[in-house]
């Protein structure tokens, strides 16, 4: 035992290297950095019991915009357009995005945080947009709605990547939209001063919360822009995400000012590497799949929202075969569940292609494979995305984790060789008991301590929202 060790979380068995493993726990020091896994405790500290508690790797969620958790519930019906989808959609978020406070952020974001740490999410990725006054002038302190987002998160108690949006149109050839005004810097020297700064004053929070750049999408970005924000993230070393491919008339309005397709665009131009993550990534070729690959870009799908919004089934059988690596998203937070979101990959696919295990590969190796590999997707994968430490268990790493009640009736009367596939395609959000970053507790027997004054606060926004 590490003579560094000051905590040993002792459970019933530990997710590590891909398989549970029986009677070993996990020994961290004062910083909550994990020093080993061992067998037992040294004399001189006392293990934590986790009874009747698996362990596994804090979950690692992509891709969020968490004042979207104020909609929920409230698009669910069809308007009188002749087919709805993302584009009607997206006017009735407007109708919030234009109405909140400073304080409203906060609120919003730290419900949807909250959700996501009761559900085993450890880090988040924020692709924040919001950024202006209702009438598109900034705050006195233009990153003020970006440091309420990640003031919720740290009251909560995750780790946070600010993706701080570039946003500077509402489209190719299209009038600008009034609802918009929030978003838009049209100046990318501006914007890049804004993150410079916004880094400057989460830099006394490293590992905790960071900064990464977002041009939106092809569309709400021109080249030029585009490029300058990107050469400023590659030279930054930074996670650098962008709406991808998620419309086909995105696809159409790209091919209609460029001449090529949105990833053809990004490929030509030089804009991606592996610290690029596309977001969605749907209506692509084969041939735009390889070149992500050949670029070591990555994909963050988004299936529970993608499937809500009618978007379509984002390709991971192909991504998988190209060895694109595949991270999650909760996106408009519509529900919060990143295990569901892993089966959604592979149970999209098996309704178009009317067969089972279709993500497993046709070696078909070990009975718990697919999970191994769509677990991988909501931990080791989102980690890399948004360059948050963590995403396993090993020496070095800090210790975020989750539980899960070993005799909740979800999963009861697994095997070790079948816990990964029932946690992945079964477990109930109610099973998750115990949460840790950085090796404190932030869920304790499946409750937040602020969980209360949270959802009050909320259930108030909410009133004054809709009411």
């Amino acid at each position: 035992m590490n003579s560094s060790a000051k905590t040993f979380w002792l459970p019933d068995s530990i997710y590590t290297d891909g398989q549970f493993e029986e009677r070993l726990g996990i020994a961290c020091d004062d910083g909550g950095q994990i020093v080993g896994l061992s067998d037992a405790a040294s004399e001189s500290i006392k293990p934590v019991r986790l009874k009747n508690r698996a362990l596994l790797p804090g979950l690692v969620n992509a891709h969020s915009h968490a004042f979207q958790r104020v909609i929920r519930g409230r698009t669910e019906y069809r308007t009188s357009n002749e087919k709805d989808s993302f584009w009607t959609w997206r006017e009735m978020m407007y109708s919030a995005a234009t109405r909140l406070t400073p304080e409203d952020i906060y609120d919003a974001s730290r419900m949807a945080f909250l959700e996501m740490a009761l559900n085993g999410i450890t880090a988040v990725g924020e692709f924040h947009y919001v950024h202006n006054q209702p009438d598109g002038t900034p705050y006195d302190d233009p990153n003020l709605l970006a440091k309420e987002v990640v003031r919720a998160a740290r009251d909560v108690g995750l780790r946070i990547a600010l993706l701080r949006v570039a946003y500077a149109r509402a489209g190719f050839q299209s009038e600008p939209n009034p609802r918009q005004a929030r978003f838009i810097e049209s100046d990318w020297e501006l914007y890049l001063d804004r993150v410079t700064k916004l880094r400057k004053d989460l830099a006394e929070l490293a590992g905790q919360a960071w900064v990464g750049v977002a041009p939106h999408s092809v569309r709400a970005v021109p080249l030029t822009y585009l490029k300058e924000v990107v050469r400023f993230g590659n030279e930054q070393g930074l996670p650098i995400h962008m709406h991808l491919a998620e419309q086909p008339a995105e696809v159409s309005a790209c091919i209609e000012e460029y001449g090529r397709s949105p990833v053809a665009l990004l490929e030509t131009e030089g804009l991606l590497s592996e610290r690029f993550t596309g977001v969605h990534v749907i209506h692509i070729t084969p041939k735009a799949a390889a070149m992500l690959a050949q670029a070591s870009a990555m994909v963050c799908a988004c299936p529970t929202t993608e499937r809500n919004l009618g978007d379509g089934i984002v390709p991971v059988e192909t991504f998988f075969r190209d060895n694109v690596r595949v991270s999650l998203g909760t996106d408009s937070q519509v529900q919060i569940d990143l295990l569901e979101d892993a089966r959604e990959l592979e149970y999209h696919l098996r309704l178009q292609r009317m067969e089972r295990a279709v993500l497993a590969g046709e070696d078909g190796a070990g009975r718990s494979s697919l999970a191994v590999k769509l677990f991988d997707c909501a931990t080791i994968n989102g980690a890399q995305s948004i360059s948050a430490p963590g995403g396993q268990l090993a020496p070095g790493l800090p210790a975020d984790f989750f539980t899960v009640d070993l005799n909740d009736p979800s999963i009861a009367g697994a095997s070790p060789d079948d816990l990964l596939s029932s946690i992945v395609f079964s477990l109930s959000r109610t099973a998750v008991r115990d949460v840790v970053v950085g090796g404190k507790k932030i869920v304790e027997d499946g409750r937040h301590a602020a969980q209360d004054e949270i959802i009050e606060r909320f259930r108030g926004l909410q009133k004054k929202l809709w009411s």
